[in-house]
């Protein structure tokens, strides 16, 4: 019978290869029970709802995530460190699109303590500290990967460098090296005046 073998850790995987084929917004309970044709109601015992089934996709993209980064920056540093991190971001959301927007889930305190979030973090770090950056520009250098490897991923994913040229793998690789010039040249803070919106 189908339902027999049903865990959590089955739904779960389930429910991200749904979110690969149908969009992670489109994940729910309900298309978890028509994959599997069986009742809603027979997988409550599994999942608590739809959020907490998205929570344990989240969860299991952030961890699949960091084991390639981590397996990725095994040896390198600098800038192949750099460029093996930013492909392991790009490979996995083009091949799991819905796994990826998974893992922009903003998590519940004590779901993000336990989560693999903390390792992306030190994944950017350890290449960092190829730099030589120091707190805080390290703080802020590790805001800026993310924010430029998930802004170009996300643009790409949806369609946005696909009637252009250049071929959008020739900026990713013009990307990556505007990021070592510019992490190898770090600016020195400025004075803070006032905030021009204050």
């Amino acid at each position: 019978m189908v339902r027999v073998g049903l865990t959590t850790e089955r739904l779960v995987r389930a429910g991200a290869e749904l979110a690969d084929e149908v969009g992670f917004d489109q994940v729910t309970v309900s298309a978890l029970a028509r994959r599997f044709d069986v009742k809603v109601a027979s997988l409550y015992s599994h999942v608590k709802n739809s959020q907490d089934l998205k929570t344990g996709i989240a969860l299991l993209a952030l961890a699949e995530l960091a084991d390639r980064g981590a397996d990725a920056l095994a040896g390198r540093a600098g800038k192949d460190a750099l460029a093996a991190l930013a492909n392991v971001y790009r490979d996995y959301a083009q091949e799991h699109p819905g796994r990826y927007a998974a893992a922009q889930l903003r998590l519940a305190p004590e779901a993000a303590a336990a989560s693999a979030g903390g390792r992306h973090a030190e994944m950017s770090r350890a290449i960092l500290r190829g730099y030589d950056l120091a707190e805080p520009d390290q703080t802020h250098a590790v805001r800026l990967l993310g924010s430029v490897f998930h802004g170009y991923v996300s643009l790409e994913l949806a369609g946005g460098f696909s009637h252009s040229a250049p071929d959008s793998q020739e900026t990713w690789t013009r990307v990556i090296d505007a990021l070592d010039a510019l992490l190898r040249n770090w600016p020195e803070p400025t004075a803070q005046g006032p905030h021009p919106l204050t």
